[in-house]
């Protein structure tokens, strides 16, 4: 009996994400180049190292100077990753490079734009002012009805969207992505509801600009991997799919 979990339900990204961190060449089952594949001198393969069983000159065990990799590890003379990601061990490793976070904000706001128009027409058709008396409840009621339906939406839009495709509609068009750090996957859906609560909740109830400059714009000086204040909380990045 398989120990997967069932699909959809969010503890663990497919296998088949085409976003999902890549394996370093010669690592993908038999026939894959690595030394452990066949015995040393077995069939038709070379020796796994030079100077090894039937190797020739240039000795050296797999870990030193003379080694398959030619003494840079399996990833060329540099120890770099292939996909644009860091030296080994680095979570960037097989990912795609991070975004631009001039295009981040750029994507922030096609999304606010998209969303704030149907707060804008659902607080008008809902008429949250309804039941109030007098002027100042009225203003009150209003404020905090149109907080609680813009909160409602950006987290349900952000959510929903993240945890499809790591991509909403303003992030499509600027050629971003969302993705978990330490597997480049697309996030689960309880990932992608912490990230947009983190960001919308503030914004939605006490401090829309303030808040969304600090979270959005931490981004632009945030090392190594161009955080906002919501990709820390939910541990995503924000990546280049072109």
């Amino acid at each position: 009996m398989s120990s997967a979990p069932p699909p959809g339900s969010g503890q663990q990204p497919p296998d088949d994400d085409p976003f999902r961190k890549q394996p370093p060449p010669g690592e993908g089952g038999p026939g894959s180049g690595s030394p452990y594949d066949t015995p040393y001198g077995g069939g038709d393969r070379p020796p796994p190292y030079p100077g090894g069983p039937g190797g020739g000159e240039g000795g050296g065990g797999p870990y030193g100077g003379g080694g398959p990799y030619g003494g840079g590890g399996p990833y060329g003379g540099g120890g770099g990753d292939p996909y644009g990601g860091g030296p080994p061990g680095d979570p960037l490793a097989g990912m795609p490079p991070l975004a631009d976070s001039g295009k981040r904000t750029l994507a922030r706001i096609v999304d606010m734009i998209l969303v704030g128009a149907v707060v804008w027409l659902l607080s008008w058709g809902l008429n949250v002012d309804a039941y109030r008396v007098n002027d100042e409840q009225v203003g009150v009621g209003m404020s905090f009805g149109q907080s609680l339906i813009a909160a409602v939406l950006y987290i349900a839009y952000d959510t929903f969207l993240t945890a499809r495709t790591g991509q909403t509609l303003g992030k499509k068009w600027m050629g971003l992505r969302v993705a978990n750090l330490d597997d480049g996957a697309t996030p689960s859906v309880q990932t992608s509801m912490l990230r947009a609560a983190v960001l919308w909740v503030p914004f939605a109830f006490c401090c829309a600009c303030v808040w969304t400059i600090v979270s959005g714009g931490w981004s632009f000086f945030d090392k190594p991997y161009k955080q906002g204040l919501h990709d820390k909380a939910a541990k995503t990045v924000v990546v280049s799919t072109r």
